[in-house]
């Protein structure tokens, strides 16, 4: 696969998702980015445009699959079909985000249509329409970024199930996929300092439940990674396995924005195998 090609990143107007858009944007690619408000995806588009790629802004409500099937529809018209890279990142938090605070039997069941809804069930579907445009033309790459939520409790109940569907979702993608020229993984970042993070540390903080803020992974560092599996030509060897992304970067020779190397939370949430 080239370097630079077409992409789809969902949720893509802050934190991981502008990340990844940008980083792509960085190396040339044509990166279409989803989310429901207009003018922070315009920015993310326009931050594409100019680190050197072509970013095009596409107001999708992810909780609507005609929306969905009318964005995929969109790009494999404006692009004679092709689609190299699918980011499934969209997400969207319970009302209330404190409400990880409290416990499962707590919680309104309409928790179930964000996490699981959007965060489990929306990265499916795009994952279909992306697999029919993909296995038509003999490669691409889908990548799920989920969670240390998988392997440990992490925020609630249904975020580690939804992050955990979507490690299995990978696998078992993987599974039907071989011999297409498609591959599927799923990525677990670290502690990312997005915005809100950031927020933490220009207030002084140095930790975040624990977690010290001064390695934590830019939104632009889990794109770097992306970026390097999307363009390796061995990537079907990976095809199926969640991935941490410190230690892939590792793989890849790859640092964060600012020379650093972020660290791998994989002992911190009871080490052993991934999938």
């Amino acid at each position: 696969m080239s370097d630079a090609g077409i992409a789809l990143v969902t949720g893509a107007s802050r934190s991981v998702g502008k990340g990844v858009a940008l980083a792509l944007g960085s190396r040339g690619w044509t990166v279409y980015v989803t989310a429901r408000r207009e003018g922070p995806l315009a920015e993310t588009a326009a931050g594409v445009t100019e680190r050197g790629g072509h970013g095009i802004a596409v107001q999708c409500d992810h909780r609507d699959d005609a929306q969905i099937a009318a964005l995929f529809d969109r790009i494999a018209d404006e692009q004679h079909g092709r689609l190299d890279l699918l980011v499934n990142n969209v997400w969207a938090a319970p009302e209330g985000f404190a409400g990880f605070t409290e416990k499962f039997w707590q919680r309104p069941l309409s928790d179930w249509d964000t996490l699981i809804g959007v965060g489990l069930r929306a990265h499916y579907v795009a994952s279909v329409h992306a697999g029919q445009l993909m296995v038509a033309r003999g490669s691409g790459l889908i990548a799920n970024i989920s969670s240390f939520g998988t392997r440990g409790h992490l925020h609630s109940v249904l975020y580690g199930m939804s992050k955990a569907g979507l490690d299995k979702m990978a696998a078992d993608m993987a599974v039907e996929l071989t011999g297409t020229g498609v591959s599927a993984v799923s990525l677990w970042p670290g502690l990312v300092k997005n915005e809100v993070m950031q927020g933490f540390i220009d207030r002084g903080l140095d930790n975040f439940q624990g977690f010290g803020l001064a390695n934590a992974e830019t939104p632009e560092f889990i794109g770097r990674v992306v970026a390097a599996l999307a363009g390796d030509p061995d990537i079907a060897v990976r095809s199926g396995h969640t991935l941490i992304t410190a230690e892939t970067a590792l793989d890849y020779g790859i640092t964060d924005v600012d020379g650093n190397q972020p660290d791998s939370h994989r002992e911190l949430f009871g080490g052993g195998p991934l999938y």
